[in-house]
């Protein structure tokens, strides 16, 4: 007899207590002997590289949507994965379908994204040792143009979640492309900066990531700036348990963050955490959560600072970015802030004409 309960907590015919805990976190109902999750909506994701294909992975196993979409400019290559993926459901246990679609140089194929409610660009080519992300920037703009004006025909009412290098640029450029609303076009840069800076600081002190606390605002680039003052250990200050020196060589490696992964790695760039910070933005847009995270996103006076997409902290809901939220910086922290929107600002106005 049936347990109703999902494959994933089925182990060797055991019903194990996570079933119990999920059953509280996710939207549900119980229908007879039935588990049933709330699935709606559709997401797309365009790029199947490790860094898209990873990301529909992710979004798939959240079984929170009925569709996910994955797109690429090789023939074959997001169905191929698209069916591996959607063989790997009765072992996981999501119902969530993976739909492959081989997309052309005149935007054939793009009707398969049509409805998506969140398209998430991480179509591009990645860094390779010794580049940086700005030596990117032409290449990648010309196919991040392309892709935006597509999605702009085919889901016109998507929030676009940018991951494309270099991140800032890219923001500014898709926005620009689909002449979206500001709020409804951001990057993905924060979550992945924040999340290294912490997984540095856990390491450092032998201490768990969760008891960890951090944050990075401003670019995605040289000018990061990580916020040490807002950074705290079992709620003690980052400054109480460190001494300068040591916290100075933790932000400079969470600034290089990218690049010594891509320097172990020879060939491509990061795209497990970068996809699972991808992943959470989408689920919080998808879910109206009001969920506040470090992303790039367009500022319009808050620290004094206007007209420019940047890294800053963020509620995110239905609509794309609800707000910008102010953190209390230092003025050295804020002086970096303004120093790293002033950066950005020429580069983004330079990419309207690539």
């Amino acid at each position: 007899m049936s347990t109703g309960v999902p494959n994933r907590f089925r182990r060797c015919g055991l019903w194990y207590p996570q079933a119990l805990q999920w059953n509280a976190r996710q939207p549900h109902k119980w229908i007879g002997r039935t588990f049933q999750v709330a699935r709606s909506g559709k997401v797309a994701v365009i790029g199947a590289g490790f860094y898209g294909s990873t990301t529909a992975q992710r979004l798939a196993e959240y079984d929170i949507f009925e569709t996910v979409v994955l797109t690429d400019i090789i023939e074959g290559k997001p169905e191929g994965l698209a069916l591996d993926m959607n063989q790997s459901r009765p072992i996981e246990g999501f119902e969530t379908k993976v739909v492959g679609q081989t997309t052309g140089p005149n935007g054939e194929g793009y009707e398969a994204i049509a409805g998506s409610e969140i398209v998430i660009i991480t179509a591009g080519l990645p860094r390779k040792p010794g580049m940086s992300r700005m030596d990117l920037i032409e290449t990648n703009a010309k196919i991040v143009r392309q892709v935006s004006e597509n999605v702009a025909r085919h889901a016109p009412d998507a929030v676009v979640i940018v991951v494309s290098n270099p991140l800032d640029e890219m923001t500014a450029l898709a926005q620009i492309a689909t002449q979206f609303p500001k709020n409804r076009v951001m990057g993905q840069a924060g979550m992945l900066d924040t999340a290294r800076f912490t997984h540095f600081v856990a390491e450092e002190l032998g201490v768990p990531v969760a008891s960890v606390k951090t944050l990075t605002l401003g670019s995605h680039g040289d000018t990061m700036v990580p916020v040490p003052s807002a950074c705290t250990v079992d709620g003690k200050p980052l400054s109480e348990l460190l001494p300068a020196e040591k916290i100075e060589e933790l932000v400079t490696r969470t600034r290089n963050g990218g690049a010594e992964v891509v320097a172990l790695l020879k060939t491509g760039s990061a795209y497990y955490a970068p996809s699972a910070a991808a992943a959470r933005m989408a689920r919080a847009v998808h879910e109206d959560s009001g969920a506040v995270m470090p992303v790039c996103a367009w500022v319009e006076g808050e620290y004094g600072i206007s007209g420019v997409y940047l890294g800053v902290t963020a509620e995110l809901g239905k609509e794309g970015v609800k707000r910008v939220v102010e953190t209390q910086l230092t003025d050295s922290e804020l002086a970096a802030l303004k120093e790293a929107a002033e950066a950005v600002r020429a580069k983004q106005a330079d990419v309207q004409h690539l």
